[in-house]
């Protein structure tokens, strides 16, 4: 009883947030290419980034957007610089934001930005002329870049100044909405009701089988009932059909984080754990299946790495020289900003690359089906 008092002032704030931007008391823009938004509604540790580079290779391996302009645009989360900026790549971490520089570096054809303002970054990316007329854009170090034909939004769901065209929101399978909270007492940064605006709903972290029971009982804990496996589509209480689909996480091979990373490291049997992510479990369960985890240190989402922080995970890797030094790929571009690793630790530093993967084909076509067919339902109503 006492927590819902306490939470009250924010939930109705919440509430009534959503209440004016739904009839239009709060003024939301759209964007004049299509918007593709992948967001949640519970603070972090969902999956955003590897789900929205899923998201950039279903568009650039489509017959109608391989050759297209895109683009990804995100806030850039505990970065120092200001106001719009073209993310480079290998560029720094601290400068631009961790998963923005990840994403670069994974696609170097599409084109990467950071602007807090979600709806000033769309009217930089649709017409960059106006980089170099707009004094918002003064600071903005590469002001060279094609007009966009599509956008994709990166942790854009609760930002309603902005009309994304389609969203897709991520929710974790192992924290059910219905036995989360609002912050500070959950993790839910936003209304459960909310994940009912989404035109798809993606379970993350999924184990690797679900039978299509045990998927129907999971949707109902997010109030859809009359789960259908072959369409993937519910309905929930005010008659609305939900697509939802489901997937898990793979990682994959050790890759050297700096070019002095020598690969024979990959094959010892002990290995040194360190991670500034939401939750690092599945992979410390992950890793542990191959090697030895002689010393583990986690660090706060985001990270920033310093002198005394290189100095622990040294001396650990010199308490056991045989053991691999490994850390997740988001941590790894921010130490790429660091300048001073000792060399002996950057021949045994790698990173584990994740990636996600729909439980079933099937789930994978209706995903691809239904987002070209609204990208498509876009371009008709434009002509």
């Amino acid at each position: 009883m006492l927590e819902k008092i306490l939470l009250a002032p924010y939930y109705l704030t919440l509430k009534l947030r959503h209440v004016f931007y739904d009839h239009g008391w709060c003024k939301s823009y759209p964007c004049e290419v299509p918007t593709i938004c992948i967001g949640n509604i519970a603070a972090g540790g969902t999956g955003k980034t590897p789900h929205t580079e899923m998201l950039l290779k279903t568009l650039l391996q489509s017959d109608e957007w391989a050759f297209s302009n895109i683009a990804v645009l995100s806030r850039g989360h505990k970065r120092t610089s200001r106001g719009f900026q073209q993310v480079e790549r290998d560029g720094s971490a601290s400068f631009y934001g961790d998963e923005p520089v990840q994403i670069k570096n994974k696609f170097p054809s599409v084109t990467v930005a950071v602007d807090r303002s979600r709806v000033q970054g769309c009217d930089f990316l649709c017409h960059p002329e106006k980089l170099s007329t707009s004094k918002k854009a003064r600071k903005c170090r590469n002001k060279e870049l094609p007009p966009a034909d599509i956008v994709v939004l990166d942790d854009a769901f609760q930002y309603r100044a902005l009309r994304s065209y389609f969203n897709i929101v991520l929710v974790d399978y192992n924290r059910p909405v219905d036995k989360d909270r609002l912050l500070p007492f959950g993790r839910l940064r936003d209304l459960p009701q909310r994940l009912h605006q989404a035109d798809i709903i993606i379970v993350t972290k999924c184990p690797v089988y679900l039978e299509d029971q045990e998927r129907a009982e999971w949707v109902k804990t997010m109030g859809i009932v009359e789960f259908d496996p072959e369409t993937c589509q519910g309905v929930d209480k005010r008659g609305k059909r939900l697509t939802i689909l489901f997937t898990s996480i793979n990682y994959c091979p050790l890759q050297r984080v700096f070019e002095e990373g020598d690969t024979r490291y990959i094959y010892s049997q002990k290995l040194v754990l360190f991670s500034g992510i939401a939750k690092d479990t599945p992979l410390r369960r992950y890793l542990s299946d191959t090697y030895k985890i002689v010393k583990h240190f986690t660090f706060s989402d985001h990270h920033k790495y310093s002198a005394m922080d290189i100095s622990r995970i040294h001396a650990a890797s010199r308490a056991f020289p045989t053991a691999v030094v490994a850390t997740t790929e988001k941590d790894s571009q921010r130490l790429r900003d660091y300048e001073k690793i000792p060399g002996s630790l950057k021949e045994r530093l790698f990173q584990v690359p994740i990636e996600v993967a729909f439980l079933s084909e099937r789930e994978k076509a209706v995903f691809e089906k239904q987002l070209m067919d609204a990208l498509r339902v876009f371009h008709s109503a434009q002509q």
